[in-house]
Order: C-alpha cells, then structure tokens, then sequence
C-alpha cells in the first residue's frame, strides 16, 4: 500500500478529450476538518461577521415633530398660552425636566408673587398637556449638560433637537442667538402685534391719569400702548380728540405723545 503522504496522480479529461494532470497532497485524516472548524471559531468571533456576535447599535433617537421648547420665564408669563390657542404654532411644545423642576421650586417659594405665579404656570402646562390641539413632552436633559445651568441645558436640548425657544428673557434669547438656535421674545411679539401710529394720526382717547409733567395726562390704546398727551391734565376721566405729534420707541415698547385737537 502506498504512503498517504504520497502524491496522487489524478487523470482528467478537457473539452478536448487531452487528458490533463492535477496533483493534490494528502493531509493526515482530519486535519482538513480540524483546521476548517478551527476557522470557523476564529472567523465567528470578528464583530459583523454573519453568524457570529454583533455589536449592538444604538437604537436610533426619535425625532420630535417640529419641537418647541418653553422656558421657565415664557411659562409663568402666561400669555404664550393664549397665543397656542389661536392654533399659531404647530408641533410638539417640549418642556425640559430642569425646566419643570425649576418651575416647582417657584411654586413652593415663600414669596407669595412667585408661588402664585408658578402655580399658575403648572397649571397652563395642564391645560397645554390636556389639549387636543397640539402636542405636548417633558423631555430629559441631555447627558453631558447635567453640569450646565437651565439657559444652556435649554439651548443645548433646542439645538440638539433642531427646535426654537419661546421665552421673555432678553438674555436667554441672545444667548440662544449665538448658539445659533431661534429663540422668540413674547414681549418682542407683543410690541410687533401693538398699533402702529404715525405723527399726524387723530385718535380718540380716554385720559386716565396724570403724567410726570403736571400738565400732561395719560391714556391707553386698546393694545395697552401708553399715549401721553400735553394740556390734558385737567381732562382725567374725560375723552379727547388729539393728534400724534411723535413716537418713542423703548425696550419696554412704544411711546406716543400727543396734543389735542
């Protein structure tokens, strides 16, 4: 009997009918199948490899429609809320954790203003929640902001989230600014949604109370706009005819100052 270890000859025939030679070498009987599981073993262990162990992906972070987020100042504020019930925004109105938090702690003040206040503003958030028309989250902070004051843990979030601000701090909003995330000013949005009035206007306007010059008297447009007028003193209680002579723009809002007719 032939060694194993010998070579084998081993006649094939081509298309052709020449016959052809192909030598082969004979391994010990199951080395072949050792080496072959032994591949397998190796082969899966490697990460992707079909069959063997994966690395678990993460899952996918779920987008939130078109977010909103509300700040601690826009909430206790109140009047974004009868803004959201004319239906002008659409999405989800997000509320951060720290924000919420935030808000207890004012509602448990000492202060009476403040505690008042932060009631009312768990209250609106109720309603917003209960509210058929739009959507409403609380949403945890972020990881790495757990060290970051309650503007930046926002800002982030908004950022992150792709999402805008609604708030009436003027800080917060240019903060937000420079993060390059949209905060809106709802004292910004009232003093654009007030009456434009131009000098040389006639308005009829009731005179409420006296002015810081012992002359003039004050009244208000419906929108709230103070309208103080000169030689009106004497008229409290009384309504008059004037005519805008100018306007004063302020961080606080407009101005008008007028003269009777």
């Amino acid at each position: 009997m032939k060694n194993k270890k010998e070579k084998v000859i081993i006649a094939k025939k081509t298309e052709n009918n020449n016959p052809t030679i192909e030598s082969a070498q004979k391994f010990p009987q199951g080395f072949v199948s050792n080496l072959a599981s032994e591949v397998a073993k190796t082969l899966s262990k490697m990460p992707g490899f079909k069959g063997g162990p994966r690395r678990k992906s993460n899952p996918k972070k779920k987008k939130i429609d078109n977010p909103i987020f509300l700040d601690t100042s826009a909430i206790i504020d109140g009047r974004i809320f009868d803004v959201i019930a004319l239906g002008v925004f659409t999405g989800t109105f997000v509320v951060l954790e720290s924000i919420l938090s935030e808000l207890k702690h004012i509602a448990d003040s000492q202060d009476m203003v403040k505690r008042v206040r932060g009631r009312k503003g768990l209250d609106y958030l109720e309603k917003l929640k209960k509210g058929r028309l739009n959507k409403f989250m609380i949403l945890q902070d972020l990881e790495d902001s757990k060290n970051k004051e309650v503007d930046e843990k926002l800002i982030l979030a908004a950022k992150n989230n792709k999402g805008r601000i609604i708030t009436c701090d003027y800080n917060l909003e240019k903060k937000a600014a420079i993060g390059g995330v949209l905060a809106i000013n709802v004292n910004t949005l009232a003093n654009h949604l007030k009456i434009t009035a131009v000098p040389g206007e006639a308005l009829h306007i009731g005179i409420l109370h006296k002015g810081k010059e012992m002359t003039q008297g004050v009244g208000y447009l419906d929108d709230g706009t103070m309208l103080v007028v000169e030689n009106a003193s004497e008229d409290l209680g009384k309504t008059v005819d004037v005519v805008v002579s100018r306007v004063i723009q302020t961080t606080a809002g407009r101005i008008l100052f007028a003269k009777k007719i």
